[in-house]
């Protein structure tokens, strides 16, 4: 795997660096010990300029290339995410969470680490125009760190013209880098609905007006959105994840509770389902004679590539993994990421990295392979370096 040098060099400074911080996990914005573990090393590396406090615990740092000047291009962005999960870890690694409930199950770790192996090279070498904010990111895992870092204003702050992030993927073959221009991953949205009937004697069902079928109902109802309401041709998942309702089994209860996902990457697909949700429980509602709450939260957008950033991002990829090791092509997935927000702003590429077998991400056996992780900090560096040549 033509790694650079350099960079391969870093390997063990790597581990420490990422074992470090999977044992020391933090939730959504409140990253303030791995943002401070970030900082600690951006300045032993040499970078040009550190800016923390961005959405509460967000760091970004500039490395100014040869020439950086106002001739020079816009600012490369690369983002890589900090946080980690509300999960109890199960792996058994010597260097497994150390903290109840949390854990680095989605390989953010990996992602700040390779990052940082990119950071130290880049300012160790300068062999780039321009210049380079590394963004380091919290709250990916809910929270919208990326759109509350847009919001604070950082790629008119930073004059970040164009925006490139990676995220490991096991049961890809380790090392490749697999992406796709337009649309790679849905927009996602979430709904509650709070059933509120009147409990009674379970011998007695007709002096109720029961929940747990208008909740039963509603489920199957909701599912009509996607085969009756809804093309073949455009991708749409509506998902009811969670029914809670009862105590005992001689006891209908006062209330019931349904919740869910959407996906989609249709503005105008998500408007239909936002409407036809609310329609549905409008009906249910009047059929079984309860009264019911409905909660319909937008979520982060689809994540959509540029297509000229794609061909750009993937000629770096093959610099690194080599022709047959990038895929441009793998078509586009349900699962959500708020990198969204920053594509949003600026045209940019998401890519995914390989990292072979292993447990799947959000997964309490997951574990980033510390193997790619130079891999993936080569591309970063390729990416600037291939971008704006000396």
């Amino acid at each position: 795997m033509p790694v650079i040098n350099r960079i391969a060099g870093y390997s063990e400074d790597m581990k420490t660096w990422r074992h470090w911080m999977h044992a020391h996990p933090e939730l959504q914005l409140e990253c303030h010990e791995t943002a401070a573990y970030v900082v600690a090393r951006l300045r032993e590396f040499g970078v040009d300029e550190i800016h923390e406090g961005i959405a509460q615990s967000g760091v970004v740092a500039i490395i100014n290339g040869q020439g950086a000047d106002g001739d020079a291009a816009p600012t490369i962005g690369l983002r890589a995410d900090m946080d980690a999960l509300p999960m109890q870890e199960m792996t058994g690694l010597d260097y497994a969470s150390t903290i109840e409930g949390r854990m680095h199950a989605c390989g953010h770790d990996g992602h700040t680490t390779m990052l940082l192996g990119a950071a130290r090279y880049l300012a160790e070498t300068r062999r780039f125009k321009g210049r380079v904010a590394l963004i380091f990111q919290p709250a990916e895992e809910g929270g919208g760190g990326a759109k509350v870092m847009c919001d604070e204003g950082i790629m008119d702050r930073f004059d970040i013209g164009e925006v490139y992030a990676l995220h490991n993927m096991p049961g890809m073959d380790e090392g490749s880098f697999f992406t796709t221009p337009g649309p790679l991953m849905a927009a996602v949205d979430t709904f509650e609905i709070h059933i509120q009937g009147k409990g009674g004697h379970g011998a007695f069902p007709h002096e109720t007006r029961d929940p747990v079928i208008a909740a039963a109902a509603l489920t199957q109802a909701l599912q009509t959105i996607v085969s009756r309401n809804h093309a073949a041709t455009e991708d749409l998942v509506v998902s009811v994840t969670q029914i809670h309702t009862g105590s005992a089994d001689n006891i209908i209860p006062d209330t019931a509770f349904v919740g869910g996902t959407v996906r989609t990457f249709n503005p105008a697909v998500q408007d239909m389902v936002k409407a036809r949700v609310a329609e549905i429980v409008a009906g249910q509602v009047a059929s079984f004679g309860i009264t019911a709450e409905l909660i319909y939260t937008r979520g982060y957008p689809a994540t959509v590539n540029d297509a000229a950033k794609v061909e750009l991002a993937a000629a770096a990829a093959r610099d690194v993994a080599g022709k047959a090791g990038v895929q441009t092509d793998v078509g586009r997935e349900m699962g959500a990421e708020d990198f969204a927000y920053m594509l949003n702003e600026r045209p940019g590429a998401y890519l995914f990295l390989g990292q072979g077998e292993g447990a799947m991400v959000h997964h309490p056996m997951y574990n980033f392979n510390d193997d790619v992780a130079p891999i993936g900090a080569s591309f970063f560096a390729r990416m600037v370096e291939m971008r704006q040549p000396v």
